[in-house]
């Protein structure tokens, strides 16, 4: 089954994903990657405003290339999303809602998802130029001084993602590997 998501989306449609769905994204989202995340963090927690609203937000984790004459942005695959874990349970406490990148995910990070009733994908990574083909349009709205990690705001069209951890918590990197073992043995 093709599940598309247009975001922001509500908490009652995240509920309905599980790990392993395969989900095309359409909508509105942004990117932050480290350093961004590492300002908002700072920000939040000194009690000022950041420069997005978070509330049902979704931000994916990804420093794009430069555009090539024609296009609206570069290659634009995603990063490993565990450098931004320590900065990630506050972000979901303030509304984020899902969180687009590559990789495992902190236990953490893993149980605020499930607190929060939010959702953690991964895009493929190695398939930037593919994935840059499916961004409409893409423009600098804070941190610009931060060059490639400055927060974009991107127009998404049928983004291809898959469901990691769900709004339960199921891990599809752990079930994955539960699996192969019951099917395949040790």
């Amino acid at each position: 089954m093709e599940t598309v998501l247009h975001v922001p989306a509500a908490r009652e449609e995240l509920a309905e994903l599980r790990a392993g769905d395969y989900v095309y994204i359409s909508g509105t989202i942004y990117t932050a990657r480290d350093a961004a995340h590492k300002r908002m963090y700072e920000s939040l927690t000194q009690g000022e405003e950041i420069p997005i609203s978070l509330d049902g937000t979704f931000l994916y984790y990804l420093g794009p290339t430069p555009a090539r004459e024609g296009q609206v942005i570069g290659s634009a695959g995603p990063t490993t999303s565990s450098r931004m874990d320590k900065y990630t349970p506050l972000l979901l406490r303030k509304g984020l809602a899902g969180m687009i990148g590559k990789g495992k995910r902190s236990e953490e990070v893993r149980r605020t998802i499930v607190e929060q009733r939010a959702v953690y994908f991964a895009a493929v990574g190695g398939a930037g130029a593919l994935l840059s083909q499916c961004i409409k349009a893409s423009e600098v709205i804070a941190y610009e001084d931060l060059g490639t990690e400055a927060i974009r705001k991107l127009t998404v069209e049928r983004l291809p993602v898959i469901v990691i951890i769900d709004s339960n918590g199921n891990n599809l990197y752990e079930s994955a590997v539960q699996d192969y073992l019951e099917k395949y043995g040790e």
